[in-house]
């Protein structure tokens, strides 16, 4: 009789530490995660200042503006609906250009949105799928505007 209960202690045991484990993992992950946001839903409000998140769209036109003296850059991602300014200190990838699409990573300060990360097109025809579903070019944007 006393080994029946030393075996279920100790598949109780495990299955407590299984369980604690998952735990940790779902919160270290749930920590991590970055949601993709398009301009209209930050304008809409549905993340809050100071919580990081992906931002993504295309970098408006005649909106990209350097600071002489540092590696400050501000520029306008949209979504041909809503506008929001982004900032960013550091050098741009290579393919950064404005009428491109771009994902920026950061958190919202005061409606303007602090950029940690920028990342552009490869090439071309390359659009990554979160901006091309959240601009529906074909719908949404007028011909030869941006």
């Amino acid at each position: 009789m006393k080994s029946r209960r030393k075996r279920f202690f100790f598949v109780i045991l495990g299955l407590a530490g299984v369980g604690i484990a998952s735990a940790m993992i779902i919160n270290a992950l749930r920590g991590n995660l970055n949601y993709y946001l398009t301009p209209s839903k930050v304008i809409a409000g549905e993340i809050g200042e100071g919580k990081r998140f992906r931002l993504g769209g295309m970098v408006r036109e005649g909106s990209l503006k350097r600071d002489a003296n540092s590696l400050e850059i501000e520029f306008i991602l949209t979504d041909y609906q809503s506008n929001v300014t982004v900032r960013y200190e550091g050098i741009l990838p290579d393919l950064f250009k404005e009428q491109q699409s771009a994902v920026t990573k950061g958190q919202l300060s005061n409606g303007v949105f602090i950029a940690e990360e920028v990342l552009a097109k490869h090439d071309p025809s390359y659009m990554p799928p979160e901006v091309q579903e959240s601009l529906h070019l074909d719908k949404k944007r007028p011909e030869g505007s941006l």
